[in-house]
């Protein structure tokens, strides 16, 4: 048994070799096929038991499986066997819908960001009615165009081409995000993966529930791009069509502006005295329609421009609040009779009229050409506010003069919508114009300069603008007329107004330094005179200023002065390789004044108008000192960048200052860095009393370029700021006010000791309020000779500043203390 076993297990050895070799020999590269083995391969001579005939059988089976494996595939060896094979997985598939699914649903967000979308379109639909409504009034040919209306129209024009070119801008933005969202689809449809799903039936299968969402996702986003493309696409026809109308009308508003000066001075129609057109004649309903149409320009103005108005009506806001808040701040200290001094007749502790007076003077800045029954709405109010105002200042005769300007005011306004054909307006000015003048000539005659020269100013040029306007009336220069009989009318008045709005800013800048004052306990009085002359003369410049715009806007000179002025001062002109502006160079030093004003007045603002009482609130100065050093930092650096000055001209100007500090301003630069110095590194502050050389003063003021000290007899020494800094500064008050006091007193020598007690002058001394109570008197008697002995009491004082004063109230307390106990004092 134990042969058999031996001999099964070398042929189970044997058949495993065999199939080894024959799976080996089938993958080999040769060309021959592998013969199948049969039973005679058996090692012959040997016995084979019943069970090794199974095996057999068995392994025939396995050589059968191979040979038709090897007869099928009939191939060379297989080369990617140890190669990465980079076929799509059912994985692959999934991640590469999730980033397509994504991406769609990505694309609504994107399409959701064309939010103004819906405003542009309503806009564009608002701004068609105004073109609408600019080209029939410009198809008026049967009346004079009034000027005002053409500026205005102008104005809304420009506005309305400034607004479509940004809606043109956005829209082209969206466009080109929806070109984006376009290349996106188009990269998606060329996905290999994607399209493979779609063509492989076992894929779209297993894919099922995600295609069904995907092609509900890509639904909806082709709606969406699809609606939208619509959308910008009309947007921009209609942009563009705007731009087209805009610029059309422009040129037609242009040549009627430019045709009103030249046809101004030639007759434009018959003479009064010659048969007139009147087939238009005034009727409710020619009212009606210009009241509509006068409101429905408005309406678009107001709406193109409404920013303008905001920042306006934020001044008068802030101006009734910083007026009311100071009249409180008085009211809570009960300092209301702080005013008397100050004259205040225009402001009041709810001012309401001043606010609106003080914000209707400043209206033409923020509306160069604003429509003609706006500016006339705007100076009725004026004129009605002025009249509460002047109500009890007037006399009867002054009031009943100033109503009756009024009514002719409006009487010329009513006139220009009622009167639709030329030559009834005609008459009806050349009625209020004759009115006008006897009005002016009555009031020159009578006041005789009454309330001052610009007063007199101001109905003289009213009557004589009104003189104008019957003249040119007569010869048919009915252009020039109307011009000069608004001139007079709205002249007069913006000289009126102004004139109110500064005395406005003056007391208004004066109750601001008094309620300073009295919050900081500072004396009730100061020079109000020296103040008011300041502050009048800047808000002066600033009426002159809004004047003159106001009397350029109404002749029609206001738009060829700025043309000729915005060539002046933007025309780029060389000196060398230096290229500059006029306006840039304007700029440049308007705005170092304004900062130089700033810095010199502000101290005003916060109750320091340089007298002795802010002398003791040394940190008030020291931050004024500071404010004034930044103003002035501040102001160039803002001046170089708002003129337009390139860093490299910065240079060239910094290295002439150079060669200027070479050759001789070195005094100038050290005394400017010297104050810098002092402020910063405080070696002495406003109110400090110091020893600088052979002056001893304290200090009132710390300049950029030098510092003033007070001596006691009220003499002010002007130091320069680097001999400051050059001599040993004794400050007494540094770190504190206090000061050591030497008090000598000669006598008779006591014949008893106890005549002086050192205890008692000690306690005596210890008395007076300025004497510092932490540190002990020093009371010392020394004996000068056998007849004579010195008394010596060294005492400190809580402030330097009241020396003397307090010497001298301890030396009579000591001579009153010395007599009593029969000490006689030399």
């Amino acid at each position: 048994m134990f042969g058999s076993f031996a001999s099964m297990l070398k042929f189970v050895i044997i058949a495993f070799c065999l199939i080894n070799c024959l799976s080996a020999y089938s993958q080999d590269t040769g060309r021959h096929a592998i013969k199948p083995a049969t039973k005679d391969s058996l090692p012959s001579g040997r016995p084979v038991h019943e069970s090794s005939k199974k095996f057999t059988k068995l392994e025939k089976r396995k050589l059968e499986y191979f040979k038709d494996t090897i007869r099928r595939e009939r191939r060379k060896f297989d080369s990617t066997l140890f190669t990465t094979i980079n076929i799509p997985t059912t994985g692959d598939y999934a991640r590469d819908l999730g980033k397509v699914y994504q991406t769609l649903s990505d694309i609504p967000g994107v399409t959701a960001s064309f939010s103004r979308l819906e405003s542009i379109g309503k806009n564009l639909d608002r701004d068609d009615s105004a073109l609408e409504l600019v080209g029939s009034r410009m198809s008026q040919n049967d009346r004079t165009f009034n000027v005002r209306n053409l500026q205005m129209m102008n104005t809304l024009l420009d506005a309305l081409d400034k607004n479509t070119d940004n809606y043109s801008e956005t829209l082209e933005i969206y466009d080109s995000l929806l070109d984006d969202i376009r290349d996106q689809i188009s990269e998606l449809q060329k996905d290999t993966l994607m399209r493979n799903i779609f063509r492989d039936t076992a894929l779209k299968n297993t894919f099922q529930p995600q295609l069904l969402q995907l092609k509900k996702k890509w639904r909806e986003v082709d709606s969406v791009v699809s609606e939208s493309g619509k959308d910008i696409s009309t947007l921009k026809s209609q942009a563009s069509a705007h731009s087209i109308r805009i610029g059309e009308l422009i040129s037609r508003v242009d040549f009627e502006l430019k045709a009103v000066g030249s046809r101004a001075f030639g007759k434009e129609q018959p003479y009064l005295w010659e048969s007139q057109d009147t087939h238009n004649s005034f009727s409710a309903e020619n009212f009606s329609e210009s009241i509509q149409s006068e409101n429905a320009l408005a309406n678009f103005y107001f709406a193109t421009t409404r920013n303008n108005r905001i920042w306006l009506l934020l001044s008068g806001i802030l101006f009734f609040l910083w007026v009311g808040g100071n009249f409180r701040t008085l009211k809570r200290a009960r300092k209301m009779d702080a005013t008397t001094a100050l004259e205040i007749n225009y402001i009041n502790p709810i001012p309401v009229a001043a606010s609106l007076i003080f914000m209707l003077s400043l209206a033409p800045l923020f509306d160069l050409h604003a429509p003609a029954l706006y500016i006339e709405f705007v100076q009725l109010l004026t004129l009605i506010v002025l009249t509460f105002v002047f109500w009890k200042r007037l006399s009867r005769t002054e009031l009943s003069g100033w109503c009756l300007f009024i009514i002719l005011f409006l009487m010329l306004s009513v006139g220009r919508l009622i009167f639709p054909a030329i030559s009834g307006q005609r008459w009806f000015n050349l009625f209020i114009n004759s009115a006008s003048l006897l009005l002016g000539l009555y009031f020159l005659i009578h006041l005789k300069g009454k309330h001052g020269k610009w007063i007199s100013f101001a109905i003289a040029l009213y009557t004589f603008f009104n003189l104008l306007a019957i003249v040119t009336n007569l010869c048919s220069r009915v252009t020039l007329s109307q011009i000069f009989g608004y001139t007079a009318v709205y002249s007069f008045a913006e000289i009126i107004n102004l004139g109110i709005f500064v005395h406005l800013v003056i007391e208004s800048f004066l109750l601001q330094v008094q309620t300073s004052r009295i919050r900081k306990n500072y004396p009730l009085g100061f020079d109000v005179e020296m103040i008011k002359k300041s502050v009048r003369r800047f808000s002066m410049i600033v009426a002159v200023f809004l004047w003159i715009i106001v009397f350029a806007i109404n002749l029609n000179l206001f738009d060829a002065l700025f043309d000729i002025l915005t060539d002046l001062f933007t025309r780029i002109r060389k000196v060398g390789n230096f290229s500059f502006t006029i306006g840039g160079m304007l700029l440049f030093l308007g705005i170092i004044w304004l900062a130089n004003f700033l810095q010199k007045y502000i101290s005003y603002f916060f109750g320091d108008t340089g007298d002795d009482a802010a002398f003791d609130d040394k940190g008030q100065r020291s931050r004024l000192m500071v404010t004034r050093l930044i103003l002035l930092i501040g102001g160039f650096l803002l001046a170089v960048a708002a003129s337009g000055l390139a860093v490299d001209r910065i240079t060239v100007i910094l290295g002439a200052l150079g060669v200027g500090v070479g050759l001789g301003l070195q005094n100038i630069v050290n005394n400017f860095v010297s104050g810098i110095i002092l402020i910063f590194d405080r070696p002495l502050r406003i109110g400090d009393t110091v020893d600088i050389g052979d002056k001893r003063g304290r200090v009132k003021e710390i300049g950029v370029r030098s510092s003033t000290l007070l001596t006691e007899d009220g003499a002010e020494v002007i130091i320069p700021n680097g001999d400051v800094l050059s001599h040993n500064i004794v400050n007494w008050t540094l770190s504190n006010n206090h000061a050591r006091v030497a008090l000598t007193f000669t006598m008779d020598k006591p014949q008893n000791p106890e005549q002086v007690d050192i205890a008692a002058i000690r306690n005596l001394v210890k008395e007076n309020a300025n004497v510092l109570q932490q540190k002990e008197p020093e009371v010392s008697l020394n004996s000068v000779n056998t007849k004579t002995a010195e008394l010596r009491v060294l005492l400190w004082i809580n402030d330097f500043n009241k020396e003397a004063t307090t010497a001298s109230e301890v030396k009579s307390a000591l001579y009153s203390y010395l007599e009593s106990k029969g000490v006689a004092v030399n």
